[in-house]
């Protein structure tokens, strides 16, 4: 079990914390407003008002003991600043901001905090990658290019081996890690794996490969 910290409770920080709760890890949210952290305060580990521009109120908090401190203040430029400057002088190791704009990010890069998260800009991206691409059910990037990817198989690929069904060229770019069925999981199936509609397949490769077969495989 994980022990995080969530700086901002609007939107954002809200869903971010009952998320880490509901998969069993620590919370302790912090907000300004009284009334914010009367709603969640029986749906989080710990919450607590605080002046999170206020050093003195951070260093109580204990911060630098928790494995990830979150900065989900929206809108308010300053008080996200200010706040990341306090938590790196209080010796926070694993620093993750949310940033609204492109200046933000720049600041933020250059306070050396460990990750700058876009939330609305990656939900778009996230979308329109789904938009694009219908028969894929989910992805994840890997960086350098590479994605692990969700697509159901369609009726069409009924009886064809996974080795035919995923033909690159050269062979071997998109490896299979997995085939779900119906409840079972078949792990690092071998190429001779005959396909049923429906099933499931969780593939790795590059983008470029991943493209061109996903319209194959649905």
């Amino acid at each position: 079990m994980g022990q995080f910290a969530v700086i901002g409770l609007g939107r954002f920080g809200s869903a971010t914390s009952l998320e880490l709760m509901r998969l069993g890890h620590s919370v302790l949210g912090v907000d300004a407003d009284n009334r914010v952290i009367d709603q969640h305060a029986d749906q989080l580990t710990r919450a607590a008002i605080a002046d999170v521009t206020d050093r003195n109120a951070l260093t109580e908090l204990g911060l630098q003991e928790y494995d990830v401190v979150l900065v989900a203040i929206g809108e308010d430029l300053q008080s996200s600043l200010v706040c990341t400057v306090h938590l790196k002088s209080l010796g926070v190791k694993e620093l993750w901001v949310k940033a609204s704009s492109r200046a933000h990010h720049l600041i933020l890069t250059k306070l050396g905090v460990n990750r700058v998260i876009h939330p609305e800009e990656e939900m778009g991206i996230r979308i329109a990658q789904v938009l694009s691409y219908p028969m894929v059910n989910d992805y994840i990037a890997l960086g350098n290019g590479d994605f692990v990817v969700e697509i159901e198989a369609s009726e069409q690929l009924a009886g064809r081996t996974l080795g035919d069904a995923l033909t690159t060229e050269p062979r071997g770019l998109i490896q299979a890690l997995l085939v779900k069925r119906k409840g079972t999981a078949t792990p690092r199936p071998p190429e001779q794996f005959v396909l049923q509609a429906k099933d499931t397949l969780i593939l790795f490769g590059p983008l470029q490969q991943l493209k061109r077969a996903a319209p194959k495989l649905s």
